[in-house]
């Protein structure tokens, strides 16, 4: 039957959620809504892509939704009855078909040989036999959809070979058909990583959305915005351990700030094509940087995949409206690779050895001291390498304050990198690689060196001081500062 209107008006009020946990836990509703009857018709699917059209979903956020279905309908799959299973895995493959229909393109290819589609369900089939797809066989199935991908009018038949292809390997274990279920996902990813591509994403505001706010209020937005942000102790888990003063020389944490994030959450493309950046620096200052043409391709990527995101576009849209930036978007990706990318010399006279992004973002060795060095992502990959040894977070200032806890979404820590310390630095934990290189933009465009911000990041509430400080028209170093933070 028919998806009931007060349903539907529920999902409607979630596509400009107050917080990012809102909308998931709003799709996760409307997804069990549908298992309900284990069945997706006409009326239905033109529902779900009207929705889908409504929420707006960013490039990165494409997965996550198609993974979601697949997890909701495991919670579907039963112990006894193979017809309601089959029922699920159809379900599935329903809900998959809307949002590649909705939120997807075919890419320019015109096939690759004779596409046979008997081979590629045979090829699949023997993915599920053993119930597990390691990374040789995940290698394997993007070799097979590269070399033998078919023209536009046989990609949704190859697709649903992948589900037709499991019905044979149900049986009557919960257990075991989760990881099927899990094994179809892995084959449809490797399907739509190569045969398909997002539609290009466009911001779209609330008609009565005024642009006219606050800087304080813009930041609260781009926040709102971040659909991409991890969520603590779900995607990520930190152990903040022990309290200390920046003055104070012991190491209060032996054990690592990060215990666990979520490898996955790492391989959606703004995180991918930020961490392709951080092996291109040189962390000593005064040594000349030697941009190559791929890292130059690197940065290129990174900034179209960020450019695809709602915090970017926002930025953008504010800027434009304090008549800071152009409405061309490649005149702000101009703008952006000049405040971010190009070199200047840290010291008067000296070679072009540093740019804001790996001032921000990377870090710096300057007279034996951490410059800069304030994103998260780093922190953790430097962490996982053994570089970095975390000593602490940084006590808050007032009695009335929050304590310092896991689900913080910023931290002000202590830690040594490279042979020396940062003996007080603060990180936005979990927050995506636009969310910050949006907040940043914005305040180094329509901000001044200082700005206060009050950001209520949904557990907490922070009263930031942002601070951003200009070498022309490039970013020399931007940062948060905790100035208050309560629960």
């Amino acid at each position: 039957s028919s998806l009931s209107s007060s349903l539907r008006s529920t999902f409607y009020q979630s596509i400009n959620p107050s917080f990012q946990s809102i909308m998931d836990s709003k799709v996760n509703t409307f997804y069990r809504q549908i298992f309900a009857d284990l069945k997706l018709d006409n009326e239905e699917s033109a529902e779900l892509m009207e929705y889908y059209q409504q929420l707006n979903p960013p490039p990165d956020k494409l997965v996550w939704l198609r993974a979601s279905a697949f997890r909701i309908g495991s919670e579907f799959l039963s112990e006894d009855n193979r017809d309601t299973n089959v029922s699920v895995i159809r379900t599935i493959n329903a809900i998959v078909h809307c949002l590649e229909k909705t939120c997807m393109l075919p890419k320019e290819q015109s096939g690759h040989g004779t596409f046979d589609p008997d081979a590629a369900e045979e090829l699949i089939r023997g993915m599920y036999s053993d119930l597990t797809i390691d990374n040789e066989e995940n290698e394997t199935l993007f070799k097979y959809f590269t070399e033998n991908t078919p023209a536009v009018s046989g990609l949704v038949t190859l697709r649903a070979k992948a589900f037709k292809a499991a019905v044979e390997y149900l049986t009557d274990d919960k257990a075991k058909n989760i990881q099927l279920l899990k094994c179809i996902n892995v084959v449809v990813h490797a399907f739509e990583r190569v045969c398909l591509l997002p539609k290009k994403y466009e911001l779209k505001l609330p008609p009565t959305f005024n642009l006219d706010v606050s800087l304080s209020d813009a930041v609260q937005e781009l926040w709102n915005l971040d659909v991409n942000r991890l969520t603590p102790n779900a995607d990520y888990e930190i152990y903040v351990q022990g309290g200390k003063k920046p003055f104070w020389k012991g190491d209060e944490a032996s054990d690592p700030l990060f215990t666990f994030v979520d490898k996955a959450a790492l391989n959606r493309p703004t995180y991918q094509t930020f961490m392709a950046l951080l092996d291109n620096y040189k962390a000593e200052t005064g040594q000349a940087e030697n941009v190559t043409a791929t890292e130059r391709r690197e940065e290129s990527a990174f900034l179209n995949a960020i450019l695809q995101t709602a915090p970017m576009q926002f930025c953008h849209k504010y800027a434009h409206q304090k008549g800071k930036a152009s409405s061309s978007t490649a005149e702000f990706k101009q703008l952006l690779y000049k405040m971010w990318f190009e070199l200047y010399n840290r010291e008067r006279g000296g070679p072009k050895d540093s740019s804001g992004f790996e001032h921000v973002f990377v870090g710096e060795v300057k007279d034996g001291q951490i410059s800069g060095f304030h994103n998260w992502i780093q922190l953790y990959m430097e962490e996982q390498k053994g570089a970095l040894d975390y000593k602490g977070y940084i006590k808050p200032r007032g009695r009335q304050e929050a304590a310092t806890n896991s689900d913080d979404h910023v931290l002000t820590i202590q830690f040594a990198w490279k042979g020396v310390e940062k003996g007080q630095g603060s990180s936005f934990i979990g927050v995506s690689p636009e969310f910050e290189m949006a907040l940043y933009t914005l305040c180094a465009l329509v901000g001044e060196e200082d700005n206060e911000v009050t950001l209520n990041t949904g557990t907490d509430e922070f009263v930031l001081n942002i601070k951003c400080y200009k070498f022309g028209p490039r970013i020399s170093t931007s940062f948060p500062m905790v100035t208050e933070h309560y629960d």
